[in-house]
């Protein structure tokens, strides 16, 4: 098979959380061990970093990975979901892993993998330890896929542990309150490994406060350390960014006590230029000056909020808002967070969980909020461009698969 073949085969035969939703969570890390056991334990030959959270810990383990490759370091980074191309997930020093390497490893293990039915997220994980140790990677920033205590990744030991935040999202799989939301995520904290918490919330604090304490884990809430921070520049364009700072300063503290040299140069350097050290995209990205055009791939309640506290500030005549979202979210929590006097232009991207737009339409309608609904995002976002003067603002959102389709 070929690159495109082999794309096809793993979309086709592995069960996807991205495009199927919760048909293809597994939960438990039956798979993910015998996959581990079967390529000799990879994850072990090298450091790692692990990030949890609601939101930010995609930016979270970008600007990490950035900063470490500043630092002279050869650095993993595991990611999802994907926008574009699916070599996104697995990266070192900034570059994607090869379209060859890619189809080796599915060709070379397609008997197994066919046996044993992994799922999509477990067999990705297993083919991104392979490919880390593989190049010899001295360190790795993994991000978690879904909560954390049963996540594809929650098999390493990592130096340092990071949980960005915790809001309502994926409710069905991890609970419906924050504190349960929390428990899921607290299960990325090892016995005796240092654990950074991003935001301090008296509704879950206390659940990792305890967790913590029962794996004698030196705890601390990044907040408490590195209050007022503002004298770093980052590439990354979005107000929201600002939230994630505490922790990885804190997780970088942690990491000049525990690994090596990170200089101040190698920080401010790599906040500087993560996008360009990493590919990180669809984060309050500007598309377009005039009219002012950004797409970002907040997708729940919490996350969307941060996005229109920024765009409501930034000067613009009309707003319009190309706007889908998926199936298995809190639609009516978020429809009622967003602006009442923009123009939507409702759809829906080109995956099975994506919510049907003449349905997200009538509930946004319901709520006040008015538009038309248009079968793909391209006609959604032909329809704002035309609409829009030069003076107006155009935000692409609501779910991570909108925001590929336009970039």
């Amino acid at each position: 098979m070929n690159y495109e073949e082999t794309l096809e085969w793993m979309f086709a035969q592995l069960p996807m959380y991205q495009r199927e939703g919760q048909s293809a969570y597994k939960a438990n890390l039956d798979n993910t061990l015998k996959l581990d056991a079967h390529f000799s334990h990879p994850h072990t030959s090298f450091m790692t970093v692990h990030v949890a959270g609601t939101n930010g810990k995609g930016s979270t383990s970008h600007i990490l990975a950035s900063v470490l490759q500043e630092a002279g370091y050869k650095t993993g980074l595991y990611t999802s979901p994907h926008l574009k191309d699916f070599r996104e997930r697995i990266k070192v020093n900034g570059e994607m892993i090869s379209k060859e390497y890619v189809t080796a490893f599915i060709n070379e293990n397609k008997t197994f993998f066919s046996e044993l039915q992994p799922s999509f997220f477990e067999m990705t994980v297993c083919m991104a330890f392979h490919y880390f140790r593989a190049q010899q990677v001295q360190i790795a920033v993994i991000e978690v896929g879904l909560g954390g205590r049963l996540d594809s990744t929650n098999i390493i030991t990592p130096l340092v542990s990071i949980i960005t935040n915790i809001s309502k999202d994926h409710t069905a799989l991890l609970g419906n309150t924050l504190e349960a939301i929390a428990a899921e995520k607290a299960g990325i904290i090892k016995t005796g490994v240092p654990v950074v918490i991003g935001d301090k919330d008296k509704a879950y604090s206390h659940v990792f406060v305890q967790k913590a304490k029962e794996l004698n884990a030196p705890l601390t809430f990044a907040q408490d350390e590195w209050l007022g921070i503002n004298n770093i520049f980052c590439e990354l364009k979005g107000q929201y960014q600002m939230k994630n700072i505490p922790a990885i300063m804190q997780t970088i503290r942690i990491l000049q006590n525990r690994f090596g040299s990170i200089s101040e140069t190698a920080i401010r350097k790599g906040f500087a230029s993560v996008v360009r050290n990493t590919g990180l995209y669809g984060r309050w990205q500007v598309l377009s000056e005039k009219p002012y055009t950004i797409c970002d791939t907040a997708h729940n309640e919490d996350g969307i909020r941060e996005v229109v506290k920024q765009m409501t500030a930034h000067p613009h005549e009309r707003l319009h808002f190309v706007f889908g979202m998926v199936n298995d979210k809190d639609i009516s929590t978020v429809l009622n967070i967003l602006p009442q006097e923009a123009i939507y232009y409702f759809t829906k991207a080109s995956i099975p969980r994506a919510l049907n737009e003449t349905v997200l339409a009538a509930q946004a309608r319901a709520l006040g909020l008015e538009g038309d609904s248009y079968p793909t995002v391209t006609e959604a976002y032909s329809a704002a461009r035309e609409a829009a003067t030069e003076d107006d603002m155009i935000y692409i959102g609501g779910s991570t698969f909108v925001v590929a389709e336009v970039i």
